[in-house]
């Protein structure tokens, strides 16, 4: 426990030693809460849920993308720590490296939750209409947290195996938008073509968005219920995958 405090603690660290970056990452999430809120603002969100303006449809999504595209680039600090040394000597002590990982992750997934939170307080002054209950929070940040450990796993798992800063901009480029845009943060599944929409049901991004959208818009917790089947696989293979990675890491150096 007190390695992982400590490297979650450094994390934290790094993170507030940084505000640019942390600032800047709230501007995308505005941007699309301003732009599409108000640009789709006819788009008629009735046909679905009824009485739930398209703002009000947007906020979920977005806080859920912000997840998305937070996670993705978990594994830059990795890189980071690796091109200067510091995570080679991290390994080389008594330390367990999966660990070491996960204090990182849990300190990732943490400030993610905390940044969606922010999003969706912005979202309420710019006048989207939210059911807010404490059952439905909690099962919103549930959701969101349960995606959030995935992808940043995954993000550290294509770090700790290439090293490289071009092939996490490659990957958040390529996986990224083709996610989004394949969920139904930004659009009804039921309003989407049927080949879209068959995609969009096994897009662990939908299983997220949808069951925060359900808590936070209509109070109801039936999408939740899928969520907790099948994010927690997801989550715990590409987590024992970082975990793997991370220990073949330190025999390696």
């Amino acid at each position: 426990m007190q390695i992982l405090g400590a490297v979650w603690w450094r994390t934290w660290l790094k993170t507030a030693r940084r505000p640019v970056v942390l600032t800047f990452s709230f501007v995308q999430p505005i941007m699309w809460i301003l732009f599409f809120g108000f640009l789709f603002q006819r788009f008629d969100i009735g046909l679905v849920l009824h009485g739930v303006r398209y703002l009000d449809f947007l906020v979920p999504g977005v806080c859920a993308m912000t997840v998305l595209f937070g996670a993705s680039q978990s594994g830059i600090g990795l890189i980071r720590d690796m091109q200067t040394g510091f995570l080679q000597r991290l390994f080389a002590s008594p330390a367990n490296a999966g660990v070491v990982l996960c204090g990182k992750l849990l300190a990732d997934v943490v400030r993610l939750l905390a940044q969606a939170a922010v999003i969706g307080l912005l979202g309420l002054v710019l006048g989207a209409k939210l059911h807010l209950t404490l059952a439905g929070l909690g099962a919103a940040l549930l959701a969101l947290g349960l995606f959030a450990i995935a992808f940043c796993s995954l993000s550290c798992v294509v770090a700790m195996k290439t090293g490289a800063q071009e092939s996490m901009a490659t990957f958040v480029h390529l996986v990224n938008m083709p996610l989004l845009f394949t969920s139904s943060a930004l659009v009804p599944a039921r309003q989407m073509p049927d080949w879209l929409a068959a995609i969009s049901r096994v897009n662990p991004l939908t299983l997220a968005v949808d069951a925060s959208r359900d808590a936070l818009l209509l109070g109801q917790f039936g999408s939740l219920g899928r969520a907790l089947l099948l994010l927690p696989v997801v989550g715990t293979v590409l987590l024992a995958i970082a975990w793997t990675t991370a220990t073949g890491l330190r025999r390696e150096n």
